[in-house]
Order: C-alpha cells, then structure tokens, then sequence
C-alpha cells in the first residue's frame, strides 16, 4: 500500500478545500527537504504543438492555480504541467463551500470560479520554479469582466505570460464563470481567437520565440460544435486542442445530493462524453491539429484509452485526488 493509500482516508476527513491546498503544501516541504522521491519522466517523449515532451502524460490545470508549487509537482513524473486558470485580477472566487466529493463515483463537483492570485503573482511564482521542462499557462477573464470585454482579459493575460510559458491555454468552457462557454460560439469563437492570434504574432516577433495556443473545451458538445470548433480553431491558426473541462451534467450521480450543487463534474464520470468528444475532434481534424486528452483518467488503462484514440498526449487531474502520485507512474508505465 502506498503512502497516499494510507493517508488517504485522513485527508478526506478534510474539507475538500482544506485538504487540496495541506497535500501540495505537503508535497512542496518534502521536495524542499529532499525527501520527495524523483520520477523519471524522461520516458515515450513525444512531440506536441512542436514541443518535445519527455512522456506524454501532464498535469492538467486548476490543482495549481497560482503556479506555487511547480517544483514539487514536478518531481512526481509529469512531461507537462500546465497551471491557472489564472485572470488579469486576482479574485476570491465563489463563495464556499464550492468543492464537493464523491467517493463512490470517484468524481468531484466543483465551482471554484476561478479563484486566484492574479497574472502579477502568478509571474512572480513562476519566476522563483526552478523547473525548466514545459510549462503550460491556462488564462481566463475576470468575472468581474462583461462577456463582450472578455477578449481584452485574455490579452492581457497572454502579454504578460507569453515569455514565461511553454505554451498558453485559452479557458473558454469552465462552468463556473458566467456566460464564458458563450465563447465557444462560432462568431465569438472567431473574434477571440482572431485577437489572440495577432496578438501572438506580435509577442513572437518581438521575443523571438513562438509559444504555441492551446483552446480548452466543454465535453458538454454536440456533433455540429464539435465540428464547428475544430473548423474555427484550424481556420485560426491555433496550434491545438484540450478536451475537455468539466461537465454540467451530473445525471451520472443518480441519487447523490450532489446532483443539486452548481458546478462542474469531474473524475470517472466525466471519462465518457470526454472520449466521445476526442474522438470526434480527431476524426474531425484529421491530423491537422493534435488533441490533448483530459477527463475521467483514474488508471493506466484510462490514458492508454486515449491516446488510441488519438490523443497526442493527456492529462491528470481528479484521479491524483483518488489515487495520488501512484497514477502518474500507473500512467506512464502504460503508455510506455
């Protein structure tokens, strides 16, 4: 039994809440200390938006949202590790409690909001990790921000992280912000990422260094979106796709009092109408653009799922809730 396994049960006496942010400051002493055992990442490399990736198994964003703990989460194997959301403006987020498990379905419902620090702070984390592997950054808009002002947000955000980041995730489909999966929508689709690509043609002449965009997606998509984001997304220039976020529906939980909270569901549940929109990016795309699986990844045979079905690498986050650190190596090890 691993460590995770025996503490487990301790931890989920906690708030949900409480217990994220006690583990990663756990994890961040131990690697502090030296005492947080190394995985060796450097295992199936694989390229992705033109970045070589040691192994194709990331973190995704929201376990740290202010980029606080990059060291540790490192040393637990990831070829990736994106952080966020984050917003121009730091905010508190909704009110609590906003974080909610669900053991017997080994899922979570959340609506954290977008809680965070702020681009500023977010930086200056960044700039202390003395990680050098690829780093992805997930932007958003204030929810402060009115929907038709939200392409400023997400420039801001991409100006300011554009010189510390591997690559850039632009945050369209969270449920948890008023109207922001609105942004999905052909002609809002278009004018964002129309901006955001003139904006990264700029930052690039002027770095001299290309970072690639990433758009994250709903699972909660029929054929004709799906089909309609791919062609926007190509037409675009972006340079790929993650799916997905999390889902509204939570029929899944048949009669658990948590089909009544407000939020998104992740975890197990989220596994299938995750792969149904993978697979119909992919056959949509056709090779054009790779997909960054996310979704339901609670064992090896999760990932290897995706990656048949076409994912050009995944990415964790509600199964390390579940499972610990354990999952990475689980994941690796099957994808190897």
């Amino acid at each position: 039994m691993s460590l995770y396994e025996c503490i487990r049960p301790l931890v989920f006496q906690l708030n949900p809440e409480v217990a994220h942010e006690w583990i990663l400051k756990q994890l961040s002493r131990a690697e502090r200390w030296g005492v947080l055992p190394r995985v060796n990442a450097d295992t199936a490399a694989v390229t992705v938006m033109g970045l070589q990736l040691p192994n194709p198994v990331g973190l995704a964003a929201g376990l740290d949202k202010n980029g606080e703990y990059i060291d540790a989460l490192a040393a637990l194997g990831f070829g990736f590790i994106e952080v966020g959301t984050v917003t121009p403006h730091p905010q508190e987020g909704n009110p609590k409690p906003r974080l909610f498990r669900a053991p017997e379905h080994e899922a979570i419902v959340n609506r954290m909001g977008f809680n965070n620090h702020g681009i500023d702070r977010m930086i200056e984390n960044i700039r202390r990790s003395r990680f050098t592997g690829v780093l992805g950054i997930n932007i958003g808009k204030n929810a402060s921000t009115p929907i038709e002002n939200a392409v400023q947000d997400y420039l801001i955000c991409l100006e300011k992280a554009y010189q510390y980041a591997s690559y850039i995730t632009v945050n369209i489909s969270s449920p948890n912000t008023q109207n922001l999966r609105s942004l999905q929508g052909g002609g809002e689709l278009e004018r964002l990422l129309g901006s955001l690509k003139e904006k990264q043609t700029l930052l690039a002449s002027s770095y001299g260094k290309y970072v690639p965009l990433a758009v994250k997606i709903a699972p909660d998509l029929d054929e004709a979106q799906i089909a309609e984001i791919a062609d926007i997304v190509v037409q675009s220039g972006i340079d790929g796709i993650i799916a997905t976020n999390t889902t509204i529906d939570k029929s899944v939980l048949g009669a658990s009092p948590l089909v009544q909270e407000a939020g998104g569901l992740s975890g197990k549940p989220v596994r299938e109408p995750s792969n149904r929109v993978l697979s119909a990016l992919v056959a949509r795309l056709d090779g054009k653009l790779p997909v960054i699986g996310v979704g339901g990844i609670m064992n090896g045979s999760d990932a290897l799922e995706k990656r048949r079905l076409g994912a050009a690498a995944v990415q964790l986050y509600s199964g390390m809730v579940y499972r610990g650190p354990d999952l990475v190596r689980e994941c690796l090890n099957a994808l190897r």
